[in-house]
């Protein structure tokens, strides 16, 4: 993991196309923007996993499906 030390208003620049601002600081609280292309996915990490979760029950439900169709 990288660690960066950051102010209001700096950046920090990923892939060329990522750009993650400081927005805000609060107390323990930091705000930040996030400026990326359409196709790039930015989810909080808590709904990514929620995500993940869903697909992974979702594919395991539909491959134990089609594994019953297919054996009859």
């Amino acid at each position: 993991m990288l660690a960066l030390s950051r102010k209001k208003n700096e950046a920090i620049i990923i892939n060329n196309d990522v750009e993650i601002t400081i927005l805000e600081v609060k107390g323990d609280q930091v705000k930040i923007g996030i400026s990326a292309p359409k196709e790039v996915p930015i989810y909080r990490k808590e709904v990514y996993l929620q995500i993940q979760e869903a697909t992974k029950e979702a594919v395991s439900a539909d491959g134990m499906d089609a594994l019953k169709n297919l054996l009859g």
